[in-house]
């Protein structure tokens, strides 16, 4: 006899970043498909999460996070943006940025709702959405730019919108917000009970001089939002799973109530680590520079390959377009160019809940010099 459960998520199957990582494993290839680093993290950081197990720090922190690391986080949220939050309302550690945007879907939706996302988009909204029984509404960045067509955007509010998730700088495509998107988010919530959930992981992942302009910097737009970010984008330790979410006090209290009851807590050890590393800023404002080195020299490698690149001005990633080398599909070039010049990338129609294809791929730069280059020289020898 076999038990049968109704699906919540019935057209999720596994993911392509398993799927290709995966692939990657069978045929040895370099993988840039994941947004992860294969470099060290701070051993600076390592040491001071051991000291903190050392000295007993290994049970239950605060359910809304260790208090003196939330202090620190307002710190630096008032350095960096200008803002005042209070450590003790308006900010929860969470176990990682995805968990974040989850929970913040988890306390808005109920059934009927509707969210409008920008796609390609990263891959856990739409099933933290329908999970939750509304819609996603997606709306397409226009392409090769990926800018946002903010008339499309106005046109798919409805009575039934209860959020907007924006991502900035962007996975997968590297597009950072400009002063002009955030005035037309302005117009498109203003006189309304939309939410912005805004997904700013790479907050510090920033190029070529640009700003990175967090929510946090707009005290009408923070009322009604709620805005996630990672430690491990950060600090390079993706594995942490270690994040937090910032909202208005009406909007956390209610976000707690979902928290309390899920994780409740997170590392304790961790969290006293990051509270004391916090306090050394040039960790995170040296990072933009430190990321967009690799950007640049993967881009440097590449120019022997038919690739083109993309503009990336934020973020692991950067797309690079095949159209003039193939007409095939991206799942199927992505997947040839595994077997066949041993580099794993992510196919960009995977980020679409159409698959929608313009012959684009996505490479994750934020790794060693020596694997960028491994991988450049089998893709240049491939490519012939």
């Amino acid at each position: 006899m076999s038990i049968f459960i109704h699906s919540k998520l019935p057209n999720v199957g596994t993911t392509v970043f398993t799927k290709m990582s995966a692939l990657a494993q069978q045929y040895e290839a370099i993988n840039l498909g994941q947004g992860f680093p294969d470099f060290m993290m701070s051993e600076s950081l390592i040491a001071l999460t051991n000291q903190a197990m050392q000295k007993g720090y290994n049970q239950y922190a605060h359910m809304c996070g260790l208090p003196l690391l939330r202090e620190r986080i307002a710190e630096k949220i008032s350095f960096l943006y200008q803002q005042v939050v209070n450590p003790e309302t308006d900010i929860t550690i969470t176990p990682g940025g995805t968990y974040a945007i989850y929970t913040a879907f988890t306390t808005l939706l109920s059934p009927g709702d509707e969210v409008i996302l920008f796609e390609p988009a990263y891959d856990s909204y739409v099933p933290n959405i329908e999970i939750n029984g509304a819609k996603a509404i997606p709306v397409h960045l226009s392409f090769p730019d990926y800018s946002i067509n903010w008339q499309e955007v106005q046109q798919k509010v409805t009575p039934k919108t209860k959020a907007i998730i924006i991502n900035t700088p962007h996975n997968p495509t590297g597009r950072v917000f400009t002063q002009e998107d955030i005035e037309q988010l302005r117009k498109v919530v203003a006189n309304t009970n939309i939410i912005i959930i805004s997904d700013e992981v790479y907050e510090h992942l920033i190029f070529d001089n640009k700003e990175h302009l967090s929510i946090l910097r707009y005290p009408d737009l923070l009322e009604r939002a709620f805005v996630c970010f990672s430690f491990g984008k950060v600090y390079h330790c993706t594995g942490w799973k270690m994040g937090y979410c910032v909202a208005s006090p009406s909007l956390m209290k209610e976000f707690r109530k979902v928290h309390q009851f899920n994780s409740f807590s997170c590392n304790t050890p961790v969290q006293y680590a990051l509270a004391e590393y916090l306090q050394d800023r040039s960790s995170y404002l040296q990072l933009g520079n430190q990321i967009q080195q690799k950007r640049d020299y993967l881009k440097q490698l590449l120019q022997s390959t038919p690739l083109i690149p993309l503009q990336s001005s934020g973020s692991y990633f950067q797309l690079y377009s095949y159209a003039n080398i193939s007409n095939e599909s991206e799942t199927y070039f992505a997947i040839r160019l595994t077997k066949e010049a041993g580099v794993t990338t992510i196919p960009v129609s995977a980020f679409y809940s159409n698959s929608i294809d313009n012959k684009v791929i996505r490479f994750c730069f934020a790794k060693q010099e020596s694997t960028l280059e491994e991988a450049a020289k089998r893709l240049a020898n491939y490519f012939g």
